[in-house]
């Protein structure tokens, strides 16, 4: 049982994705990172680092979008010509076109998405408690009896499955 390994274990299910990132902090969809960075460039322009910066900082730290994810934001928004680039102190600063302004307005109604997500993520830091788990776990699988390492395996499956019910629920 120790070494099974199916969609479940790896931390997958099919045919459904999960909007949580590593350590429990919410990942915003595409539509969330465009809203987010019409909203943030509708109060100043910005580059795309100070965007990421500000997105983190806003949801304290539940949403952390990778250059993967705003920078293609940011190509297609210049695209559709919602948004212009200029190059300022060897940075691209980003702001909204007239158009971008009247798109932003208009989404500006709902709550914003970091505001959304941030409310989502709650307060605990699963990251950290992963991390003590994976500690004591390597500890008993170094020092431990065979019978412990037996029963701490167990253990782990035994939280692995519930915490895929809790996800069911």
């Amino acid at each position: 049982m120790a070494h099974q390994h199916n969609e479940e274990s790896r931390g997958g299910r099919r045919g459904r994705r999960s909007r949580r990132g590593p350590g429990g902090r919410s990942r915003a969809n595409r539509g969330d990172v465009r809203t987010a960075v019409l909203a943030l460039l509708s109060e100043e322009p910005m580059h795309g680092y100070q965007i990421m910066q500000e997105l983190a900082e806003r949801t304290n730290g539940a949403w952390q979008p990778s250059p993967g994810s705003i920078y293609p934001a940011l190509q297609q928004l210049a695209d559709e010509r919602l948004i212009s680039s200029n190059d300022k102190d060897g940075r691209k600063i980003f702001e909204l076109t007239d158009e971008g302004r009247t798109v932003a307005d208009g989404t500006e109604q709902g709550t914003p998405p970091w505001e959304r997500l941030a409310a989502n993520a709650g307060s605990i830091d699963l990251r950290q408690t992963v991390s003590s788990v994976a500690s004591a776990a390597k500890q008993v699988a170094t020092n431990g009896t065979p019978k412990q390492v037996e029963t701490a395996d167990e253990i782990l499956t035994e939280a692995r499955k519930r915490l895929y019910q809790l996800l069911a629920e």
